[in-house]
């Protein structure tokens, strides 16, 4: 019987005041009678425009009629058609602006929740199925992966399902990539990930760490090693800062510095000592899902307050509403159409406050969001011991630099083909934030499968 309740089943969640102090997750997951309940609002429509939403093409209405139906492992096995990492996507896509922004349920009332559902599942499969992923058999070619995010991963998934031997480069000590050092363990336990890691080596998939490309081997290395062809999916690693006085005082980082201290030196288990400061009162410069975590995580590290500074309103901050939400919810204090002009240091050279001016919108600029403009006069501090600044990240430029012929554009942007992720060079392909810049998991994912299917077709050709 179709379930037609206008409202999604609520995520059970930890409570505010007990998570904000603990890196525990903070969505805890359907049960398998809230997944049944959920799958059986789904109308199965006949052009299923969830599909249409997605950037990998999971077929969306078939698995979730599969969950109507309790059958849970056929969901999983259909999941895994389209997307090698299913726990992940469900955890951290913007289901909100893709797939479930195309649900007829969400014309009068909320959408189905596919990205609640595409977690069940996923882990219901990680607890109940024994059985490792098979390798698949292999086709005699070798690819090589630069990096070990999740437009690698699921290049390197795709290829080893069509039977090429793949080998992953990853600069770091952990695979992963953002998922591994940038999302927090409340959001994306580590666990999870390393699972879904687990499942491609299962798969024949080998994965070298501290292996930074462009210094320990280059591209014309790898070509003589054998690898016919060679995918790029480097990230983007090198963060943005504002160019404002106190930049390199003791207690400001990037929020690429702080996350990665915590996710990768393991702050959040106490049982480590990990070298980062534990601020007192913390001020985060910035309005996306990064300056989010980064907020979040300063609450658990055991903050008294915690500031957003934005310089816009809340209408136009780029972070997903469930984000903002959850962050207020963990007192996280927002000081809106805000923005840094200066970080003053005490006589130790320590962050000790941080100069503000206030704000107001005027007419959109190229984003199509409302250009902030400076009220003079307006200065004001905030008396703060840490300083994060979570405005972007760009490319590194360590492949480019060290490779001939490889283009790139003024953003420092691997330039490759929307539809092939083909580069200027022959056998070279990318994608992920290398290519645009940081964006989402599930959009870097995209660009993977893309890549993979073309690095098949080139193989193919350069060998027919």
């Amino acid at each position: 019987m179709p379930n037609m309740t206008m409202t999604k089943t609520p995520m059970p969640e930890q409570k505010p005041d007990v998570r904000n102090h603990n890196f525990e997750e903070v969505a805890l997951g359907y049960t398998e009678e809230m997944a049944v309940g959920e799958a059986q609002r789904c109308l199965n429509c006949k052009n299923k425009p969830c599909v249409t939403g997605c950037p990998v093409m999971v077929p969306i209405p078939e698995f979730i009629a599969h969950v109507a139906n309790r059958e849970f492992e056929e969901a999983y096995q259909v999941l895994t058609k389209a997307t090698s990492l299913p726990a992940v996507c469900g955890r951290v896509c913007p289901q909100e602006t893709q797939c479930e922004s195309k649900c007829v349920r969400g014309i009068k009332g909320e959408p189905v929740g596919i990205g609640r559902l595409e977690r069940f599942v996923a882990d219901w499969h990680m607890a109940n199925s024994k059985e490792a992923p098979k390798k698949p058999q292999q086709n005699g070619h070798k690819v090589a992966v630069i990096g070990a995010g999740p437009a690698s991963l699921t290049c390197a998934g795709d290829l080893a399902n069509m039977g090429y031997e793949v080998t992953v480069y990853e600069a770091l000590h952990t695979a992963g990539g953002v998922l591994m050092y940038g999302i927090p363990q409340f959001r994306l336990p580590k666990e999870i990930v390393q699972k879904e890691i687990d499942g491609l080596r299962a798969k024949g998939v080998t994965i070298l760490t501290d292996m930074v490309i462009g210094k320990v081997l280059t591209l014309d290395e790898l070509f003589a090693d054998g690898f016919e062809a060679i995918f790029i999916g480097s990230g983007a690693g090198l963060p943005n800062f504002m160019h404002i006085p106190g930049e390199g005082l003791v207690g400001t980082y990037s929020a690429n510095e702080f996350l990665t201290r915590v996710n990768l030196m393991k702050a959040y288990r106490p049982e480590y000592d990990t070298p980062i400061l534990r601020p007192k009162n913390a001020a985060i410069v910035g309005g996306g899902n990064v300056a989010m975590d980064a907020a979040r995580t300063a609450k658990r590290l055991g903050s008294e307050h915690v500031y957003i500074v934005y310089r816009r309103s809340e209408a136009e901050m780029p972070a997903r509403a469930e984000e903002i939400h959850h962050a207020k919810e963990e007192g996280i204090e927002f000081r809106l159409l805000t923005n840094p002009v200066a970080i003053h240091g005490d006589e130790s050279g320590k962050v000790c406050s941080i100069e503000c001016v206030e704000m107001e919108l005027g007419e959109p600029d190229a984003s199509g969001r409302r250009r902030p403009i400076e009220k003079q006069g307006s200065n004001f501090e905030l008396p703060v011991d840490c300083a994060i600044i979570a405005i972007g990240n760009s490319p590194n430029p360590l492949i480019p630099a060290n490779t001939s012929g490889l283009e790139v554009n003024r953003r420092g942007c691997i330039v490759a083909d929307e539809e092939t992720m083909a580069t200027s060079l022959p056998g070279v392909y990318a994608a992920g934030d290398a290519v645009s810049g940081a964006a989402t998991v599930i959009l870097a994912m995209g660009g993977g499968k893309k890549a993979a299917k073309s690095i098949d077709e080139y193989i193919k050709s350069k060998n027919a």
